[in-house]
C-alpha cells in the first residue's frame, strides 16, 4: 500500500497521541512454524522513525520472530486502515538504545500517561530489559 498524508500523519505519534493512536497490530512470520502470527502491539515515534518495544520483561516471541524473518506486515487499525509492508531492524547499539529509550520514557512519564503505566518509568529498566526494533516501511 502506497503511503498518503493520513497514513503519515497517523505514524506521526506525538506526546498527545492516545493508546488508541498508538495500538496497531502486526503479522510476523513464526521462527520455527513458518507460520503467519498476528499481535496487537504499541508502537512509538522518536526522531523520525518508528519503532516497536515492549515493556521491560523477556524476550517477546515478536522479536524472535522478526530476526529469523525481519519482513512484516504492520496494520493501521483506528482511524487510519491501512496494511503497509515494512522490515524490522533491531537496535542494538547502546547510544542509539539510549537515544530512543529516553523520548519513549519521557513520552511514557507524562501527565497524561497515555500507557496507564506506574509512573516513572525509568530509562534504565527499558536499557537492561526491552528489546528495540526500528520499523522501516516499504515505499
Amino acid at each position: 500500500m502506497r503511503m498518503d498524508d493520513a497514513i503519515r500523519a497517523a505514524l506521526a505519534l506525538t506526546p498527545a497521541s492516545t493508546a488508541w493512536d498508538r495500538t496497531v497490530e502486526i503479522t510476523t512470520i513464526g521462527g520455527r512454524s513458518g507460520l503467519p502470527r498476528r499481535i496487537e502491539i504499541w508502537f512509538y515515534r522518536a526522531g523520525d522513525a518508528n519503532y516497536l518495544s515492549g515493556m521491560p520483561s523477556s524476550t517477546p516471541d515478536w522479536f524472535r520472530n522478526l530476526q529469523a524473518n525481519p519482513r512484516f506486515s504492520f496494520h493501521l487499525k483506528h482511524g487510519v486502515h491501512a496494511t503497509l509492508q515494512a522490515t524490522a531492524h533491531p537496535v542494538l547499539d547502546e547510544q542509539e538504545r539510549r537515544r530512543v529509550f529516553t523520548e519513549i520514557v519521557a513520552d511514557l512519564n507524562q501527565p497524561a500517561n497515555p500507557g496507564r503505566i506506574a509512573q516513572p518509568t525509568a530509562v534504565e529498566d527499558w536499557m537492561n530489559g526491552s528489546v528495540l526494533v526500528r520499523i522501516e516501511f516499504d515505499e
